[in-house]
């Protein structure tokens, strides 16, 4: 038996979450079992916790899209017992028991090796909101930005991704502007290394179709109309990379900034990546990222808290990355 969050389905419809006691036999298939050491919660996690989207396939279900710790047993010849791993994606948390539990077992070929430099605690502190941020950087720099184009855009820039991708922005010498609606945070991302602090109010509304060129390049995990604004504003040949939906799904916009000034929009996907591209992300975290900033910008609590952490995440009132040490009480 092991200590784990557990979803389900009430007789109302609604989903119940509770951290219950779990018979390892009713773990799903996989090659690898591992006894996990941390989690995090991210906001995909929040919704399927609280109920709010239907992020979850089928009940009951252990989330936790992402997780850190150590191979237990593995049937597969690339791992064995002792080797340091962690996952993110591959429907995790959705459709696989994830990791907000002390056990999980899963695909062999989901897994990463512990990136040299990394540990768990710290690899959870970047989870897949930094992985996703360093895709994002990624896409901008396969289509040539560069700290001589312009500055970057950073919107939902107090959120998981935005943190880690102005500190890894600011690291790599972009002069990065924050869009955020908690401007008593501006400190804070001044710290991560913003240059510029926007009010999130100031592109969250309807706006034309094309605006005055403001930025080279810009990473969005908001969508709606502030995706559509940040499009009509990009420097001619700008790429946003897209990730998110803090916002919305729709996309209120025109076809002109991507045929007048040959804007890219570049969408982001941190679930289903090939391995290489994920080997690539997490060696350049582990290289990059200062460890300082990232520890500035983290908050550990036990699994007990989570439940309650969900709807403040949501909210917009959780500031940077929660790492979830699953074996605290």
């Amino acid at each position: 038996m092991f200590k784990g969050l557990l979803l389900d389905k009430a007789d109302d419809g609604a989903t119940r979450a509770v951290v219950t006691d779990i018979d390892e036999a009713r773990l799903p298939e996989g090659e690898v079992l591992v006894d996990v050491a941390c989690s995090t919660v991210n906001y995909k996690d929040a919704l399927a916790i609280t109920g709010k989207s239907p992020v979850v396939r089928k009940f009951p279900m252990v989330p936790g899209i992402d997780f850190a710790g150590t191979v237990a047993g593995s049937t597969d010849a690339r791992y064995k017992p002792g080797d340091a791993v962690l996952l993110n994606g591959w429907g995790v948390g959705e459709t696989h028991w994830g990791g907000l539990a002390r056990k999980a077992r899963v695909k062999a070929d989901w897994l990463v090796p512990m990136p040299s430099g990394l540990d768990a605690r710290q690899t959870m502190a970047i989870g897949t909101a930094g992985y996703t941020a360093m895709l994002c950087v990624m896409a901008l720099q396969d289509r040539g930005l560069t700290p001589s184009s312009g500055p970057v855009l950073v919107t939902g820039a107090n959120g998981g991704v935005g943190s880690i991708a102005i500190a890894l922005l600011a690291r790599l010498g972009f002069e990065v502007h924050a869009s955020t609606g908690r401007l008593a945070e501006a400190e804070h991302l001044r710290r991560l290394g913003a240059r510029e602090i926007i009010d999130r109010a100031t592109l969250s509304e309807p706006g034309k179709p094309l605006q005055k060129e403001r930025w080279a390049g810009a990473v969005d995990s908001v969508g709606s109309h502030t995706l559509a604004n940040v499009c009509a504003s990009l420097r001619y040949g700008g790429t946003v990379a897209a990730c998110g939906l803090a916002q919305g799904l729709d996309l209120p916009a025109s076809v002109a900034p991507f045929i007048l000034r040959g804007v890219t929009l570049a969408g982001i996907d941190s679930v289903y990546a090939p391995q290489a591209r994920r080997l690539a992300a997490w060696q350049r975290l582990a290289s990059e990222l200062p460890k300082d900033l990232l520890e500035a910008n983290t908050e550990t609590i036990g699994l007990e808290a989570v439940i309650a952490l969900a709807p403040r995440l949501l909210a917009g009132q959780v500031r940077g990355r929660v790492v979830v040490d699953v074996g605290a009480s």
